[in-house]
């Protein structure tokens, strides 16, 4: 077989493939399926679509990849549940191999979740339930505890931000705030250590609170880029010890 008409095959059945994807997704929409709930066995969609078996196979292990599609083994096939998983090891995984540039790297998803903080924590104070920070003032209290004893952990530091932003009611504002972070901490080494004293982390973190609390939004931004202007300082001295060129 020549090059060119394995490649046309091989294209042939990539195109396919994409097909068959797009018509299982077509049939969970088409069904009103929503994730968790059960899809088609194997044999039913393969019937049922009129395709082969290997087709189907394929289609279901790509759609599985992206979180589309949950097989269990021995239970069966499921609706998918929105994950960003896959966004995360990729971020992570790109971060590790751009050694040269990798302080640009981690200073593009700093900025990107700084805006996305900042902007939230406005939306934030303009909500009804922008007061309420009895949830927020737990995680408070667990945070300068652990300042008291030395060091603020990542879970609590974590907690406290998807607490915070709960009463958004934005279950995608958790998930991404949680993709960042689990692509910040992945790459935390080439960081280093925080220059912060614990007692600083847990005090910009209460002053967040308070001017959530305060409907100040002028101090929230204030609060907001002191929050991250250790990470920033942190990058800076990355940056400054790359090797030049």
């Amino acid at each position: 077989m020549t090059t060119a008409r394995s490649d046309r095959l091989g294209n042939r059945r990539r195109s396919r493939a994409h097909e068959v994807q797009d018509e299982v997704k077509e049939l969970i929409v088409r069904r009103g399926l929503s994730a968790g709930d059960s899809l088609p066995t194997e044999s039913e969609l393969v019937e049922e679509l009129g395709v082969g078996r290997n087709a189907v196979r394929e289609a279901l292990k790509a759609l599985q990849a992206v979180g589309i599609v949950d097989i269990r083994h021995g239970f069966g096939m499921f609706v998918g549940r929105m994950s960003l998983n896959g966004l995360v090891d990729e971020l992570a995984f790109h971060g590790r191999i751009t050694a040269g540039d990798r302080p640009s790297h981690l200073g593009h998803l700093i900025e990107i979740r700084e805006a996305l903080e900042s902007g939230l924590v406005q939306l934030l104070i303009d909500g009804p339930a922008a007061r309420e920070c009895g949830p927020v003032d737990e995680v408070l209290a667990a945070m300068e505890a652990e300042a008291e004893a030395g060091m603020v952990s990542p879970e609590t530091d974590k907690l406290f931000h998807d607490v915070l932003y709960r009463p958004l009611d934005n279950p995608l504002v958790g998930q991404l705030l949680g993709a960042f972070w689990d692509v910040y901490h992945q790459l935390h080494d080439d960081l280093g250590e925080p220059d912060e004293p614990p007692h600083d982390v847990a005090r910009v973190h209460r002053d967040i609170r308070d001017a959530v609390a305060a409907g100040d939004k002028a101090a929230a931004a204030t609060a907001m880029r002191a929050h991250f202007a250790g990470v920033r300082g942190r990058l800076a001295r990355l940056r400054q010890a790359q090797p030049s060129d």
